[in-house]
């Protein structure tokens, strides 16, 4: 065979057929566009949201860094922050918080921080600067400043009262800077020079990491080279190139802290199999839902050129010249669609963001301008434009010259000839014809039934958002009462001066309206238990050196049969809070028995209330020996000298507390439980036991309430809401509340959120589908014409012919029912256990009314669809429709 150098001859062939057609270039181009519409604005809308997100995410978080590695020594400071992975890194050392009046209902941190750390921690002086070393600077918010009565101005003096480790102290700074508050930011911070921190510790008396094990620590905050993509990973890595590990306590174990507020992080955090099947078939069902669009617009158009392409095929121009034509064709018609698309996608996903934003509390509206949505856009539509013509060239490649000029729709279709004895009726016609251009039908109903299965997947996402196991991850009851310490510092003790006063809940129960409440009572009083030196190594390594952890061990008091003394969190709850608990083993009705000697391990729980079995050592059935001390004597374990208070300790010596006077008491563990939040202390170190409240006020001799909580009626809520707001601003402002109406709100924002993104996806998918319904129906008709012209000729009538198009129509509707019925209930379950591992509040719950809704609308299109095409095509007469087609 010769090869003729024919390709500009092609492409001048397939130019001027496209401008023979300026009507179908003007279709197709709208459907390229349309098509690039929906991915730009998915995409807009997608990245929108995800960069607010982030950002709130970030301010929840405290700061933007990817991650960090918490309490370190200076020593592993120094080895870990030149690692190569890290691109960037901030220090900061901890000191201390003020918890007194003013600052009892805000969390304040007393801190050093470098240039990155502050920057990433949102501390950005907008007058003035960080401060200096060697000097008394300090820089904070406008937040802390107002609290204190102090004008934000440079060189202002101001005195703070703070604890650092258990001892007040009182110092006194210049500003050198201030930056507005954030008041999506929990914490405010006040900065100081690291020289000052270290002469704060000696002045109280306090070597890093203290007894928290997190004062004056170093911590390390870092950028990584690879992004956000796997955060975990890199940290874990880099401690693994230095010997270190952050799985479990020993020698070598370093904490490390992931922000979780980077998509990525979360992400890569839940990638399993099922997680990247959801995304790839989210992505796939995109492109096909664009591909819907513009096959069909090709598809339609080279049916109606087939006798063109059959006429060329004559003059000798091969099937792969008629597919270049076509390909051709749609890359210049998309050289026009595809930008108008950006363009518009942007701008119409620009509108969109901030209205679905608006659904969320704190979340940034942010309308990104990211290259990757245009680019990816772009890409989606060019391979969508290039799988779309792919078949339809295929079929006109395929095609014989006399097949060509004699085409008829579905004509090419060879059947086996059946006889029957009922002879031909309209709904067997109807369905006949639908088989006539199987992938025509196949198109339609797949597009309409993508819609159903959409909107239905949209209401069964929404709807398995679980109220009550959101809720439930802050607040327990409807409202929670305590002392505003309690809700703000988490790293606060609980003591007797904080208690929630009989009065408080007499002022509270006056209100009405509420139907159970109770009190948790909290510990005021020294109490300790004795473990094996193997379990206190364990509860303990992270916060201390080796060197630190065995000095420790020394200087720690040990019992008769050589097990250590340790500090026990123990807690007294009435039933309504025993109610809240999670049983893990075991079960609560001895702690219902007033005086019973019981008590409940508590076990630490995730996000996903999952409980982690090696955060306790008690099992089922084990005793529990609780020493109450009464009187303690500090003895220095080198001169065995005692004293009656650490104060009265020369400074520099050792020393080891020892119960002078103590009562031993036994309890048994009669189950082992997780506590909502909500109910704990909050804050966490030590063992934790329940104990019934009657029990616990008998063996303690205390009666401090830590928090009293309750529930109300659905009508008092408000009133209830109201009164507290008022009471704890105005009448009793040293105590605080929680209420679930709070989260509730906070909750139904992201729901309404979730809704209209999925519901703005189906609205467009079910337009698509729509569109195609009709181009079906029109083409199917407008192909038919002289068909039905013979139809009619030979007697049928002209509501006989609309009943037939009305059956079409109908089975349309059928069809796509029944598969979207099958691809809701088999793909359902799948895609939603991927759905649960991205959302821990999520529950799934199957539910068909959007399905029932949507069907019988569908059914209605089918009806009235056919009947005004078939109006707009029987104005003309039947001969004037035979002669049009001879």
């Amino acid at each position: 065979m010769v090869k003729v150098s024919n390709g500009k001859t092609i492409r001048r062939l397939g130019w001027r057929s496209m401008k023979a057609a300026k009507t179908r270039n003007l279709i197709a181009i709208l459907a390229i566009a349309l098509t690039t519409v929906l991915f730009t604005s998915l995409f807009t809308i997608a990245l929108s949201i995800n960069d607010g997100f982030q950002q709130s995410n970030f301010r929840q978080v405290g700061g933007f860094s990817h991650g960090g590695f918490k309490y370190l020594t200076e020593e592993q400071f120094n080895e870990l922050k030149d690692d190569p992975r890290i691109d960037q890194w901030g220090l900061r050392r901890f000191l201390g918080m003020p918890t007194e009046v003013p600052f009892n209902k805000s969390h304040v941190e007393v801190s050093y921080a470098d240039a990155n750390y502050a920057h990433w921690a949102f501390c950005d002086p907008i007058e003035g600067r960080l401060p200096e070393e060697g000097t008394d600077e300090a820089a904070t918010d406008t937040a802390v400043l107002e609290l204190l009565g102090i004008e934000p101005e440079i060189g202002a003096k101001f005195t703070l009262t703070f604890d650092v480790d258990g001892h007040t102290t009182t110092q006194t700074f210049t500003l050198s800077g201030w930056w507005e508050r954030d008041e999506a930011i929990v914490a405010s911070h006040v900065l100081i020079p690291e020289s000052r921190v270290d002469a704060v510790l000696n002045e109280v008396g306090v070597t890093p990491p203290g007894s928290s094990g997190m004062i004056g620590t170093w911590n390390l905050d870092v950028m990584l080279k690879s992004g956000s993509r796997h955060i975990e990973q890199d940290l874990n890595q880099i401690l693994a190139d230095h010997g270190y590990q952050s799985e479990t306590a020993g020698d070598d174990y370093i904490d490390t802290g992931v922000n979780w507020g980077y998509t990525g992080a979360q992400l890569s955090d839940n990638l399993d199999p099922i997680v990247v099947a959801a995304i790839a078939a989210m992505l796939l069902l995109i492109i096909f839902t664009g591909y819907l669009i513009i096959y069909n617009v090709f598809q339609i158009s080279v049916t109606n050129d087939i006798r063109f392409y059959g006429l060329l095929k004559t003059i000798g121009t091969t099937p792969r010249q008629l597919g270049w034509i076509i390909r051709q064709q749609a890359l210049t018609l998309s050289l026009a669609g595809i930008p108008l698309g950006l363009i518009a996608g942007w701008f119409i996903g620009g509108q969109i963001t901030p209205a679905i934003v608006s659904q969320l509390e704190g979340i940034v509206p942010v309308t990104s301008v990211s290259p990757v949505i245009f680019i990816g856009a772009a890409l989606f539509s060019l391979v969508t434009v290039l799988l779309s013509c792919r078949k339809p060239g295929r079929a006109a490649a395929k095609v014989s010259p006399i097949e060509a000029v004699r085409y008829t729709e579905g004509g090419t279709i060879r059947r086996k000839t059946k006889k029957g004895r009922g002879g031909v009726s309209l709904l067997s016609m109807a369905w006949a014809n639908l088989g006539r251009s199987r992938s025509k039908t196949a198109v339609t109903v797949t597009s309409l039934s993508l819609a159903v299965v959409l909107l239905t997947v949209t209401v069964n996402f929404a709807n398995g958002f679980d109220m009550d196991k959101y809720v439930s991850n802050f607040t327990a009851s409807d409202f929670i009462v305590a002392d505003a310490g309690k809700f703000q510092n988490s790293v606060l003790d609980f003591t007797a001066d904080m208690a929630v006063p009989q009065s408080v809940i007499d002022d509270i129960n006056a209100q009405g309206g509420i139907t159970d409440g109770g009190v948790i009572y909290g510990q005021t009083f020294g109490a300790l238990e004795y473990v094996t030196e193997d379990w206190f190594r364990q509860n303990k390594e992270r916060f201390y050196t080796p060197e630190q952890m065995d000095n420790l061990i020394r200087l720690t008091e040990r019992n008769e049969e050589g097990l250590l003394a340790d500090r026990i969190q123990l807690s007294g709850m009435s039933d309504f809070a025993l109610d809240h608990l999670t049983v893990l083993d075991g079960d609560l009705s001895k702690l219902y028995e007033d005086g019973g000697r019981y008590v409940a391990a508590v076990y630490a729980d995730d996000d996903y209330g999952s409980a982690e079995v090696d955060s306790h050592w008690a099992r089922l059935g084990d005793t529990v020996t609780v020493r109450y001390v009464e009187e303690t004597a500090y003895v220095d374990p080198d001169t065995g000298i005692a004293y009656s208070s650490p104060e009265d300790v020369p400074a520099g010596a050792n020393w080891v507390a020892q119960p002078v006077k103590y009562r031993d008491v036994e309890y048994e563990v009669a189950a082992l439980v997780t506590v909502p939040s909500a109910f704990s202390y909050r804050y966490y170190g030590a063992d934790e036991f329940i104990l019934n409240d009657q029990t616990f006020l008998q063996d303690s001799g205390t009666s401090d309430v830590m928090y009293y909580a309750f529930d109300t009626a659905d009508e008092a809520n408000d009133a209830m809401e109201e009164f507290l707001r008022d009471y704890t601003e105005n009448v009793n402002p040293q105590f605080d509340y929680e209420s679930k109406a709070l989260y509730a709100a906070e909750f139904e924002g992201m729901r309404s959120m979730f809704q209209l993104c999925g519901g703005a996806l189906s609205f467009i998918v079910g337009l698509v589908g729509v569109l195609n319904f009709f181009n079906a129906i029109l083409t199917g008709i407008i192909a038919r014409k002289r068909e039905f012209a013979v139809l009619q000729s030979i007697g049928m009538t002209g509501r006989q012919l609309k009943a037939m198009l009305v059956y079409e129509g109908l089975f349309y509707a059928l069809g796509a029912a029944v598969i979207s019925l099958i691809l809701t209930l088999a793909l359902g379950p799948v895609a939603f256990t991927a759905v649960g591992s991205l959302f821990w509040f999520f529950t799934y719950r199957l539910t068909l009314t959007p399905f029932l809704i949507v069907v019988p609308v569908f059914a209605l299109l089918g009806v009235l669809v056919p009947l005004a095409v078939y109006r707009s095509v029987s104005k003309s007469t039947i001969v004037e429709r035979l002669r049009e087609v001879d």
